[in-house]
Order: structure tokens, then C-alpha cells, then sequence
């Protein structure tokens, strides 16, 4: 029996009666793509297409408590975002440039960093022509990449400042069917990518991430958090808010990476009109396995957040120190594209007292919420704010609850698993070595396994052949004057590097050592 409170509004009753009348139909109806669409056209057609499976409250409890990635089904059918192709945003952005990414479409066993891709600035139209084949390309700004052998990637794209003429789009993006009203395009970025465009496996440090798939399909490959020392993390190259893995995930090179064996990959193929949900600290490697892809994203704020920024603070320290007092080489490109420049010492240490200070103010402003809570409750809405945006010496987060630890959610993480309501609307991303029922886009993908052990067929239809050019970078093979006859590093003759040296102490669980270290000797 389902009772309704009297005061619930008339979208919310309408809302939960769809959504108990789709529930109820999912459990009579098999559990395939054919009874799904019966389901939505069912529901859709009684209560209206504007009706959500989830109200923006229970969509909001389950992005910040969900510890697992989900896709959201049929919660964006009336975002206007849905027709953002690359046809209409090539008219909407009238001949303005911006930059692409350019990388080669061969599987090689090391990463292609940012900081190994070539860069162009090209309209749209030149885009979508050289990514269908066209003559005129022989001499635009694609004319030194055959679309067979290169892939492009408008990536990280700040819907904010591409538009920043045209405000009105920004609500076309309507997150706050989510659970966080305010929040619109103006707080999301924008990524335009041909077959192939990919980007390398890291966790974001801060936040969650929300992602709707507007054009062509994303293939995703997740590890858990506890994976972390299975994917060999580095910061190198260096990047506020990311932290990278060794490892090309898609074609892993186990003789120099065995333990990445022992990962657990979540795989899914992200079709149109579905919001994936990538929760903190979740490893992700994305590849467009379409002609075009058009995908936008937001990040969402957390309490965890206070702390990562002092954990990232203390990265940017040492790693400038370091890589800055060594002597620069061509080769040693340590600094990713999206970093300015490397920030000087003394900045450093104040971006690090800024970020101890906002982290105290936020616990302290928590404790005297609890205390004297206020008539609109304990939570207040945070700020949004970009994953890559630098953070102002002085700028303080506002806003913000005790911090949760990652330790704490193991102990009510099978609690709130039962209450998630998984189903036609909320598609569990599940380990490859988990059976599922569900089909097509909303499956996950199958035999992960294969491709690790070493399935040439499990390659995606990747090329395999030597890369166009060598860069030399602490990924690179040891020499051979430095192994021994059985493979291994020669004790007596290797030589550590910086980066060796930085692996080590700039690790997400030393740095996390080093911060709680730093915060109890401020808190004295």
C-alpha cells in the first residue's frame, strides 16, 4: 500500500503515481528493452510526457548517496539539450572556433596523455566535414590528420564561456531535475568528439559527476576506488583535480602493470538521452565509439571536497617544487595543456593555507549549524563550481556540512544499497564478473576479462601498430642494458627518476596521510 502525504504538491503526486504504476508494470513485464519502451509509452501516455520516474528529491538522495556508478533513464526527455547535435550547435556557435584535441586511433600499451595529442582551432562545420570524409579538408586545419588514422576531441568545453553571448541556451540543461535548482548549462561543459576520441583513465578528485549523452555512444570503463593501487597512480602528467593511472586500460601492458589484474572493471555503453552518474573518486576511461559524440556534464559538489582541496594543495606543492627544480628537458612535458603555468613556490604554500583555512571555517560552521539549526534544515545548496576552474588565492568554499569519509560509507553502504530503487529508470552498472539481465545500450558491456588476458578481438576494432612518433616520459620502456636476463629491472644499474620520486610521494593515499598529519598539527 503507498500513502501520500497531503502535503505533497500535485507534480509530486502525480510523479510517485507514475512511478509506482511503472514499477508495478516493470515487476508483471519481462525485463528487455521491447517491455521498456511498452512500459514508458504506458506511463508516459497516462500521466503525461513531462512526467519524471524520480522527483528531483528522491533523484538528489540518490546522486549523493549512491557509492556505485547508475545511468538515469527518461529523466531528460523534455531537456531541449537533447537536440544539441553537432548540426545544431555548428549553427548555434555561427563560425566560432575552438580548439580540438588530435590523437592517433592506434592501441598502443601507454596512455595517450594530453600531453602526447597535437592541438587545432576549427569550427564545427569543419569538423563534421572532415569527420565525413569531405574534399575540403585537404587544406583546413584537419588536413595534416587522415580521419582513418586520428581521432578529435572538443573536450572540456565551458558551456559558460562558448556561450557566453547567448545565455538563453544555458536552460536547456535542466539539472535541476536532479535535485539542484539553479543549476543549468552555465555550470556544465560541453564534449565533441569523433570515433576513437578518448580520454585517459583518472579519478576526479573533487566531486560527482553527472553526464548526459546527447549524441552518438560512450563507452565507460569504471574501477572502484579501492582499485586505486591496481592502476599504478601517478600526477604525472600533472593536473589540479586529476589523478591518473599508468595504465591504457584498453589495452593493458601486464609485464609492466601484473597488479591491474586484480581491478574490477564496470563497463557501459551510454546511449542518448541517459545521465550516467559516476560517483566520487571513481575511476573512468571514456572512448566515443560513434562517428560523433556529443555528451554534457556537470560536477556536483561535496562536503568531501574540503578536504580533497588541502590534499590537492599539497600535491601542487610538492610537485612544482620538485619538477620545477629540475632541469627542464624537451621530452619531460610534466604539465598538462589545461595547466597555465607552474605556480611559484610562495603561491603555493598560500593556495595551501587558504585551502586548511576554508576547510576549518567549514567545520566550524557545521558544528554551530548543528546547534542552532535554522528553519530551512541542516543542508544548504553549494555554489557550483568547474572541476578544472582555478581556485583564487583567498576564494572560500560556502556552504558546507562535516566531512564525510570514504571509511564511513562502508559501514552503511549495504543500507542504503536496498533502499535504491534499481530498475527500468535506474540501470545498476555492475562488475564485469556480475550476470545481468538487462540488454542493449543499458547492458553492460561483456568479458571485460578477455580483453586483459590478452583477446585481440576484444580490442573494439582499435588498429594495433607501432605509434607515428616516440616520446620519451617515465612510461616509456627501460633500456634494455637495464634488465636482466629474466626481464626484471636490474637492481645494480636502474636509475629512479624524479617522476619515480614523485609517484611515490605525492600517492592519493600518502598525500591523504600527509593532510590528515597537516590538519591535526593546524588544530593544535
Amino acid at each position: 500500500m503507498v500513502v501520500f502525504n497531503r502535503k505533497q504538491n500535485s507534480m509530486d503526486l502525480t510523479s510517485a503515481a507514475a512511478s509506482l504504476c511503472s514499477s508495478v508494470l516493470s515487476a508483471i513485464l519481462p525485463a528487455n528493452k521491447k517491455y521498456t519502451e511498452v512500459i514508458g509509452s504506458f506511463t508516459a501516455s497516462v500521466f503525461g510526457a513531462d512526467v519524471k520516474p524520480f522527483t528531483p528529491e528522491k533523484a538528489k538522495e540518490i546522486v549523493m548517496s549512491l557509492q556505485q556508478p547508475a545511468v538515469f533513464c527518461d529523466m531528460v526527455d523534455n531537456w531541449p539539450a537533447l537536440h544539441w547535435n553537432t548540426k545544431y550547435l555548428s549553427a548555434l556557435l555561427d563560425g566560432k572556433t575552438i580548439q580540438f584535441r588530435i590523437g592517433m586511433k592506434t592501441m598502443d600499451l601507454v596512455p595517450q596523455f594530453e600531453t602526447r595529442c597535437s592541438y587545432v582551432e576549427a569550427t564545427l562545420q569543419e569538423f563534421l566535414a572532415w569527420s565525413c570524409g569531405q574534399p575540403s579538408c585537404l587544406s583546413g586545419p584537419f588536413s595534416c590528420y587522415e580521419y582513418s588514422k586520428y581521432w578529435a576531441y572538443a573536450d572540456y568545453k565551458y558551456i559558460a564561456r562558448l556561450f557566453e553571448h547567448k545565455e538563453e541556451v544555458f536552460q536547456d540543461i535542466k539539472w535541476s531535475d536532479f535535485g539542484f535548482p539553479g543549476r543549468s548549462g552555465k555550470e556544465s561543459t560541453l564534449w565533441i568528439g569523433s570515433e576513437g576520441a578518448n580520454t585517459p583513465c583518472h579519478l576526479d578528485s573533487y566531486g560527482c559527476n553527472l553526464v548526459l549523452q546527447v549524441q552518438g555512444r560512450k563507452r565507460w570503463h569504471l574501477f572502484p576506488p579501492g582499485d586505486t593501487s591496481f592502476l599504478y597512480p601517478t600526477r604525472i602528467p600533472y593536473e589540479e583535480s586529476s589523478v591518473f593511472s599508468k595504465v591504457n586500460v584498453a589495452n593493458p601492458d601486464l609485464k609492466r602493470f601484473p597488479e591491474f589484474r586484480n581491478a574490477t572493471a564496470h563497463m557501459v555503453t551510454l546511449s542518448p538521452g541517459q545521465v550516467l552518474l559516476v560517483p566520487r573518486h571513481w575511476w573512468h576511461y571514456v572512448e566515443s565509439i560513434d562517428p560523433v559524440t556529443v555528451s554534457i556534464n556537470s560536477w556536483i559538489e561535496l562536503d568531501a571536497d574540503h578536504e580533497a582541496r588541502v590534499e590537492e594543495a599539497i600535491t601542487r606543492t610538492l610537485v612544482c617544487a620538485i619538477k620545477s627544480a629540475e632541469n627542464p628537458s624537451d621530452a619531460d612535458l610534466w604539465l598538462n595543456p589545461t595547466e597555465i603555468e607552474a605556480t611559484s613556490h610562495d603561491i603555493n604554500l598560500q593556495y595551501l593555507n587558504r585551502a586548511v583555512s576554508a576547510y576549518f571555517k567549514c567545520q566550524k560552521a557545521s558544528v554551530s549549524e548543528q546547534a542552532h539549526p535554522s528553519s530551512f534544515g541542516a543542508e544548504k545548496m553549494t555554489s557550483a563550481s568547474h572541476k578544472r576552474r582555478k581556485r583564487q588565492v583567498g576564494t572560500e568554499p560556502e556552504g558546507c556540512k562535516l566531512l564525510t569519509h570514504e571509511a564511513d560509507f562502508s559501514t552503511v553502504k549495504a543500507e542504503k544499497l536496498q533502499k535504491i530503487p534499481f530498475g527500468p529508470h535506474l540501470i545498476q552498472v555492475l562488475p564485469q564478473s556480475q550476470e545481468t539481465s538487462s540488454v542493449d545500450a543499458r547492458a553492460v558491456e561483456s568479458d571485460y576479462r578477455d580483453l586483459i588476458h590478452g583477446n585481440e578481438g576484444g580490442h573494439f576494432g582499435k588498429l594495433h601498430c607501432a605509434r607515428k612518433q616516440l616520446v620519451m616520459s617515465n612510461d616509456c620502456e627501460m633500456p634494455a642494458n637495464q634488465m636482466d636476463s629474466d626481464g626484471s629491472p636490474n637492481a645494480s644499474q636502474t636509475t629512479l627518476s624524479t617522476n619515480d620520486l614523485l609517484d611515490c610521494l605525492v600517492n592519493p593515499h600518502v598525500i591523504s596521510l600527509v593532510a590528515q598529519l597537516l590538519l591535526e598539527r593546524t588544530r593544535i
